[in-house]
C-alpha cells in the first residue's frame, strides 16, 4: 500500500455525503475533531460536548492554538506525523484523554489534521486514588509490621502509648546483643518484666535468667549472694560452699533491680566483673571467668546520686551502655482500660465467666493518679475479680480507697442536672468500655453497642476517640 492510500483531500467526498458522514462520525463514542492549517476548528463531533462539557457552538471556528497551545494536534500539524494512543491535558478543562491523531494532506502539504480522542480522566483520577489506596496500605503494613516484628516475649506490655512503643522499639533491638542495659523507671512500672522480655528475646533465652534484688537483701549478704563462698569462709557457711547468683547466670543473663541500692564497696565489686567478667568467691583464691550480660535496673536518680557521690560514675557508664526508660502509668492514659481488662482476663481464667469492666469503673480508673503504677493496677484488679461474681466489675468491686474518691469526686456531681452532659459521658464510657472489652475491635464494638457503622464514627469523632 503507497503513502497516497493514506491521504485525504478536500474533494474525495462529494456534498452529498457529507451528511452521512456527520451522522456517522456523531454516533461513534470517541471524540473526533478535524482542524484546518492554521488550527482553526472545523468540525467536532457530538461527543464532544457529551464528554467534554463544552457546547459545540463555543469552539467551533475558534483557533485550537488560542485555546490549548500545547494541544497533540498542533504537534501534528507541525510535524506531520501520525501519533497513536498519546496522553494529553486540556488545560483549559483540567481534563486528561488519550487519543490519536493523523495529518490531513492535500497535493503533499499539510492542509489539516483530524484528532479522536477519549476523556480519561476519571480513570486518572482512579488511578491516582488507588495509588493513594496503595501508599496508605503500605504505610498502615509497616505499622502493622513494626508490631509484629515486637517477639512475644515483649507482648505482655499492653498499651499503644507513643512513650511506651518508642522503649519497647529500642528494647527489641538490643535484645539480640550482648550490650548492658539500664532501665529506669518508678516502682511497679514493670522493669522486671521488661528484664525477662529482653532475656527471652536474646541468644541467651535458653541459659538462666538469675534476678538479684539489691535493695531486699542486706548489705552483710549481698556479696555472698552475688559472689558465693568458698567453704568456711566465713562463720555458718554450707559445706562445700556456695555457688554466687553471678556464676549461676554463666551463659545468660543477670538482672540487678534497684542497683541504685547498693553500696559504694559493691559497687567497686561490680565494676571489676563489667570490665574483666570474672569473679573471686568470698574466701577463695581462683579465679572464675563468667560470660554473662547484665541488666541493671532503678527507680531513683542515679546522675543525682553521682553528682553528691553516692553512685560511682564509672559504674554509671559501664551500666547504662542502652538506656531504657519506662513511663509511670499516670502518663500511659490511654493504656489504663486495656491493661485492667488484660489483668481481668489472666485472673479469670480460673473463673466460669470472665468479667468486664463497668463504664463507671473505667472513668474512675483512667482518673486515678496510679502512684503505685501497673502494679497497683494489678492489684486493684484482683481485689476486684475476687469480690466480683458477675459479669461485670462494679464500683463495690473495687478497694475502699478507690470506692472513696469516687464518692468524693465523682463527675457526674459536677453537674447533676445536666442531662445532655450526663447522657454524652455515659456514651463515652460505654464505647471506651466495650473497646477495651473487645481488644479495640471497631466491629465488634458496634456490633455490640448496636450501633451502625456511621454512627459509631461520629461518635468516636464526637469523643475524640478516632486514636483509641
Amino acid at each position: 500500500m503507497n503513502s497516497q492510500s493514506h491521504v485525504i483531500t478536500t474533494n474525495i467526498i462529494a456534498k452529498w455525503d457529507q451528511s452521512l458522514l456527520f451522522k456517522i462520525l456523531d454516533n461513534i463514542q470517541d471524540i473526533v475533531m478535524v482542524l484546518d492549517a492554521d488550527t482553526t476548528i472545523v468540525y467536532i463531533n457530538y461527543a464532544y460536548a457529551k464528554e467534554l462539557g463544552v457546547p459545540v457552538s463555543k469552539v467551533l471556528g475558534r483557533k485550537l492554538i488560542d485555546i490549548e497551545p500545547d494541544a497533540l494536534a498542533i504537534e501534528i500539524l507541525r510535524t506531520g506525523l501520525t501519533t497513536h494512543n498519546r496522553r494529553d491535558k486540556l488545560v483549559s478543562l483540567g481534563i486528561d484523554v488519550i487519543g490519536s491523531g493523523f495529518p490531513l494532506f492535500e497535493g503533499g502539504k499539510i492542509v489539516g489534521c483530524v484528532s479522536i480522542f477519549n476523556n480519561i480522566s476519571e480513570v486518572v483520577q482512579l488511578n491516582h486514588d488507588l495509588k493513594r489506596s496503595n501508599e496508605v496500605a503500605d504505610y498502615l503494613q509497616k505499622q502493622l509490621n513494626q508490631l509484629e516484628q515486637i517477639p512475644l516475649s515483649f507482648k505482655e506490655f499492653a498499651g499503644c502509648s507513643p512513650s511506651l512503643w518508642e522503649t519497647l522499639a529500642l528494647a527489641v533491638k538490643v535484645a539480640p546483643t550482648d550490650s548492658t542495659v539500664m532501665i529506669l523507671g518508678e516502682s511497679g512500672v514493670g522493669k522486671g518484666v521488661l528484664a525477662r522480655a529482653i532475656h527471652n528475646g536474646s541468644r541467651r533465652k535458653e541459659k538462666p535468667l538469675i534476678i538479684v534484688n539489691c535493695a531486699a537483701i542486706p548489705e552483710a549478704l549481698l556479696e555472698s549472694e552475688l559472689f558465693g563462698y568458698e567453704e568456711g569462709a566465713f562463720s555458718g557457711t554450707k559445706r562445700g560452699g556456695k555457688l554466687g547468683k553471678i556464676e549461676l547466670a554463666h551463659e545468660g543473663t543477670i538482672f540487678l533491680d534497684e542497683i541504685g541500692d547498693m553500696t559504694l564497696s559493691m559497687q567497686a565489686k561490680l565494676l571489676r566483673v563489667l570490665q574483666d567478667r570474672e569473679i573471686e568467691r568470698l574466701g577463695g583464691t581462683q579465679t572464675i571467668k563468667v560470660d554473662i550480660r547484665i541488666i541493671a535496673a532503678t527507680n531513683r536518680n542515679l546522675e543525682k546520686m553521682i553528682a553528691d557521690g553516692s553512685f560511682r560514675q564509672d559504674l554509671y557508664y559501664r551500666l547504662n551502655i542502652v538506656s531504657l526508660f519506662l513511663p509511670p502509668l499516670r502518663e500511659r492514659k490511654e493504656d489504663i482500660l486495656e491493661l485492667a481488662q488484660r489483668f481481668l482476663d489472666q485472673l479469670g481464667e480460673t473463673k466460669e465467666q470472665i468479667a468486664n469492666i463497668s463504664p463507671q469503673v473505667g472513668q474512675i480508673l483512667e482518673d486515678y493518679d496510679w502512684p503505685g503504677n501497673v502494679r497497683e493496677l494489678h492489684n486493684v484488679m484482683e481485689h476486684a475479680s475476687i469480690l466480683c461474681d458477675g459479669p461485670m466489675i462494679n464500683i463495690s468491686h473495687l478497694p475502699k480507697y478507690l470506692q472513696d474518691k469516687y464518692k468524693g469526686g465523682d463527675r457526674f456531681s459536677d453537674n447533676p442536672h445536666h442531662l445532655k452532659t450526663a447522657v454524652e459521658k455515659l456514651e463515652r464510657d460505654l464505647i471506651l468500655a466495650s473497646l477495651a472489652k473487645h481488644r479495640d475491635s471497631r466491629s465488634k464494638a458496634m456490633e455490640e453497642l448496636g450501633l451502625s457503622r456511621s454512627s459509631f464514627y461520629e461518635k468516636l469523632h464526637k469523643y475524640e476517640l478516632e486514636n483509641k
